[in-house]
């Protein structure tokens, strides 16, 4: 981790590091959960932190329903969600309890799916989640959404046609489009970065 990442050797331990492996915790953070955070996220150690996970664990409670135990686990699975722009994140947000999904299942389904697989946030709108979905719709298959979405394209038609059986995993794995790399000079920031930017770095990285 350190050696393609060494701008982290500059990140003071006692005013910032220490501080915010603190902060992680007090969001609910769990210990054990920490080095895997890290090692996903290590930007987060230089971040001003307790600013960016009371914005987003706000932003969270407000308009998706989950609540700050839900939001630590979106956070140890994906801790890249503490630097998204909110903008971005409703968008793919709003086609799930929107369009994306029965009237009878809006109040209880989002919330879970996206404690369970935060994953979805950063998948390209119109190029991979309408276009598979749509395919899903067309055969009245419904299912997770990590099950159509985090897989290669060959591995999503098989699927489709009942090629290939999964064995359940209590450990992710992530295929073309997963989790969301952010250099550490390319935080996202709602000041920094307008919502047309985020999305065009979204979808060239998929």
């Amino acid at each position: 981790m350190f050696e393609k990442r060494a701008y982290i050797l500059g990140y003071n331990l006692e005013e910032t590091v220490k501080l915010n492996v603190d902060c992680l915790m007090s969001f609910g953070i769990r210990k054990e959960a920490l080095p895997s955070v890290i090692a996903q996220y290590p930007q987060i150690l230089g971040l001003p932190l307790k600013a960016k996970l009371s914005s987003q664990q706000y932003f969270f409670n407000l308009k998706l329903k989950i609540d700050p135990d839900g939001f630590a686990r979106v956070i140890e699975r994906m801790p890249q969600i503490v630097s998204l722009n909110q903008n971005v994140i409703m968008k793919p947000v709003d086609f799930l309890l929107g369009r994306g999904i029965p009237a009878e299942d809006v109040a209880k389904m989002p919330v879970k799916e996206l404690v369970e697989f935060p994953e979805y946030l950063t998948y390209n709108l119109e190029s991979r989640i309408k276009p598979r979905y749509q395919r899903l719709q067309s055969k009245g298959i419904r299912c997770s959404l990590a099950w159509f979405l985090n897989c290669s394209d060959q591995r999503f038609e098989e699927r489709l046609k009942g090629e290939y059986i999964e064995a359940e995993s209590s450990c992710p794995s992530f295929y073309m489009g997963g989790r969301l790399e952010l250099a550490g000079s390319d935080l996202v920031s709602e000041e920094e970065e307008s919502d047309d930017e985020m999305l065009y770095r979204r979808t060239v990285a998929l």
